[in-house]
């Protein structure tokens, strides 16, 4: 019995670039500051190191792969909030231009790192000589404070969604996605969630192959079905309140296809519809038919960004059964049309790819 070399080659994986081949890379500058989220710098520092060794394994060295540095306000060790300390080996004094995208990591510390004027400061200065900006959880509060969210969509984890969009009401805060680009800035949602952002700036430098083989290596998804809605607005604790009328929302959002009147969804939770309708107004905050057309507009804005799947089979897909039903709920929920929303969020792995 024979077994299957793996294609990955140890060697290749952890060889360097050579000196001359530096200047062909795109330096991608992480900015962490005390109490920040360890996981937000080593999962998508991980993801671009991995997409650098991809390009040497198959014989792409030549091509412009990533250069990563970390850089804290003063260069040394910083204290992540699990208590953690990462050497940062450049201070912010060390870099003003030569950076292709900066990205600011989230944390506890986002709060009191947002009000340091001269970290805000260099972080303006760098944006203006930087291709790409982008943010990780709760690192969207010091691109906002440095006013390069205004008039932008932007998200962040979920948890710190309406705090943001108090702090800095010029934001257009969408709470459900994993990252949000708009134009040459791109937030993501909590922790994880920036290594989706990675592997998609990935994908739009390299190619759709890289971050797949990438995804591969690091055992996560490619491109991970749903958004933030999978984890807080719809589905909050179960614990928390009714067991029954929290199991039924993610039954919903798994079933947005069928017939989901208050009558069929009293059954599934096996209330009459009287009683299920005031419990579930009074659990949720929002009516079974309101919750209803949220998730609807959930399931369609994945398969509008994930798919090239025609608008008409999109509306029968999510339950909406026709295309004008579609379009004035996109309007009500998110004040856009859904093929403008696919001309701004699709990813260009599905412009290669087409339907799925």
């Amino acid at each position: 019995m024979s077994i299957a070399k793996s294609p990955f080659d140890p060697d290749l994986l952890s060889r360097e670039r050579r000196p001359d081949q530096l200047r062909r890379v795109r330096k991608i500058g992480f900015l962490i500051y005390g109490d920040f989220e360890i996981l937000d710098l080593c999962g998508p520092l991980d993801a671009f190191y991995y997409a650098d060794r991809v390009l040497c394994l198959r014989g792409r060295e030549n091509e412009p792969g990533y250069q990563i540095v970390v850089i804290a306000a003063a260069k040394g060790m910083v204290t992540a909030k699990c208590g953690l300390q990462i050497a940062a080996p450049l201070g912010c004094a060390d870099i003003v231009e030569g950076l292709d995208t900066l990205v600011v990591v989230g944390g506890e510390g986002a709060m009191a790192a947002s009000a340091d004027v001269e970290l805000i400061d260099w972080i303006k200065r760098v944006a203006a000589r930087t291709r790409r900006l982008a943010s990780i959880c709760t690192g969207a509060f010091l691109l906002a404070s440095a006013g390069l969210l205004n008039n932008r969509r932007v998200t962040t984890h979920w948890l710190y969604c309406d705090e943001l969009a108090r702090a800095y009401p010029k934001l257009c805060v969408d709470p459900n996605r994993i990252f949000v680009r708009d134009g040459g800035v791109y937030t993501s949602g909590g922790i994880t969630a920036g290594i989706d952002l990675a592997l998609s700036l990935i994908e739009e430098d390299l190619g759709r192959e890289v971050p797949r083989q990438v995804a591969g290596l690091m055992v996560v998804f490619l491109r991970r079905p749903g958004g933030q809605a999978q984890f807080s607005p719809f589905l909050e604790d179960p614990n928390a309140g009714c067991r029954d009328i929290a199991e039924l929302k993610a039954w919903v959002l798994a079933n947005c296809h069928l017939d989901l009147s208050v009558e069929r969804l009293a059954d599934q939770a096996a209330m009459s519809p009287r009683n299920f309708a005031r419990r579930f107004l009074s659990e949720t905050g929002v009516t079974p038919a309101r919750f209803v057309e949220r998730a609807r507009v959930e399931a369609a804005r994945c398969r509008l960004e994930q798919t090239s799947l025609p608008l008409q089979a999109i509306a029968q897909a999510c339950g909406f059964a026709t295309v004008d039903r579609l379009r004035r709920a996109f309007k009500r929920h998110l004040d856009v049309g859904p093929l403008e929303y696919r001309d701004r969020f699709q990813s260009s792995f599905f412009d290669h790819w087409g339907s799925t």
